[in-house]
């Protein structure tokens, strides 16, 4: 069974967010875990981000300074690391201050949504919803940019 986890800064409960995330996480077939990251200084949450990253796993880092990809190349990125035999992806989403150069060290796939500074709250519902996106597309479900 394929399945993704999001190491994600905050929390979400009682966010204005939380519905919309937990009806894409309905929708989903592949497993989602969404391991939310508290710290109180950037320092400790970057070292509580490295104690959860899996060694098995792929990681994606969201970072501005990463690609910036298409719904359909994010897509057949998941896809070619199905087909490396990968059967878990982990996204690592920062804090305000961003990720540390060991966390972007780390990563097979720094991944941006943009050049624009976005909330965390809303990079993660961004985020799902470009997985489940990515799992139609993959699925063969008609894309309306084909």
């Amino acid at each position: 069974m394929f399945s993704v986890s999001i190491l994600a800064p905050g929390r979400i409960k009682g966010h204005a967010l939380e519905a919309a995330l937990a009806d894409y996480q309905k929708r989903l077939k592949w497993s989602l875990e969404i391991i939310e990251i508290d710290g109180k200084k950037t320092e400790d949450e970057h070292r509580k981000i490295l104690e959860k990253l899996d060694p098995k796993a792929k990681l994606i880092a969201l970072d501005e300074k990463g690609k910036s990809l298409s719904s359909r190349n994010f897509a057949t990125k998941i896809e070619n690391f199905q087909n490396q035999g990968i059967s878990k992806i982990q996204f690592v989403l920062g804090g305000a201050d961003g990720l540390s150069d060991g966390i972007r060290n780390r990563a097979d796939l720094l991944l941006s949504f943009g050049r624009q500074t976005w909330p965390h709250i809303l990079c993660r519902l961004m985020l799902v919803e470009q997985i489940y996106r990515a799992e139609q597309i993959l699925a063969g479900h008609p894309y309306h940019r084909d």
